[in-house]
């Protein structure tokens, strides 16, 4: 079975992201350039195409907001890198916007293929929309995967990339809806020491609908200072 195959089907979370060398918009890339800050390691269909643009736009308002998270940003697909730097002068020219981020230029899709952006069912030729979330020892922590006719809402990629951090910083889950100004949910006790401790905490600060959920506040000062300005969405700035 070719490796490419195999690497296709078996890219996992948990998984150690795969490094690649590559020419980008900004110059020369390796994956490892990243190592010790997160990365949102996004795919897109094409140059020059309606969805594409607004996304880019959009990843590129919000810039500063994955800045502040020590989050970089890296675009890639199968367009050359000509293309990629007309189609950012462009979308300068045409709304003052600068793309603050590279964009890979994968001509012959081997990054593309080895990540599993390229869905043979839809188009054996253009990635679909992928995002890689991966953390700072470089280790995936999130998939997301969307057709190419729906753009990315970024503040949800922006929220998740939040979440992971502050799940690890603080031992905890995120409960549904979950924004940096809620309450995390605490680990579950896994003795029965542990759950009568944990009963008598319930009781004690209705803090939670049962043993099994429980809520915590958030306890890192340095995140919480770093997200103090994060807490409004992208799109209403």
């Amino acid at each position: 079975m070719d490796y490419e195959i195999m690497m296709n089907d078996n890219l996992k979370i948990g998984m150690s992201a795969p490094d690649f060398e590559a020419n980008s918009s900004s110059g020369p890339i390796k994956l490892s350039d990243y190592k010790g800050k997160w990365l949102v390691f996004f795919s897109h269909p094409g140059d020059f195409t309606p969805v594409c643009t607004t996304e880019i736009i959009a990843f590129s308002k919000a810039y500063t907001y994955f800045e502040k998270i020590n989050t970089c940003l890296l675009g890639i697909s199968v367009d050359s890198n000509p293309s990629h730097l007309a189609w950012i002068y462009d979308i300068y020219c045409k709304t003052g916007i600068k793309v603050p981020f590279p964009i890979i230029s994968d001509l012959n899709g081997t990054i593309a293929r080895k990540y599993g952006m390229i869905s043979s069912n839809v188009s054996t030729t253009e990635t679909v929309r992928n995002v890689f979330i991966i953390d700072d020892s470089g280790i995936i922590r999130a998939i997301l995967i969307y057709p190419m006719n729906v753009g990315r809402f970024i503040p949800e990629i922006l929220r998740l990339v939040m979440a992971l951090q502050y799940s690890d910083e603080n031992n905890a889950s995120t409960p549904a809806n979950w924004n940096p100004s809620d309450f995390m949910i605490d680990t579950s006790p896994k003795t029965v020491s542990e759950l009568h401790n944990k009963i008598e905490s319930l009781n004690q600060n209705h803090n939670g609908m049962s043993w099994y959920l429980s809520f915590k506040p958030n306890t890192t000062n340095l995140l919480n200072s770093k997200n103090k300005d994060n807490n409004k969405s992208p799109e209403n700035h």
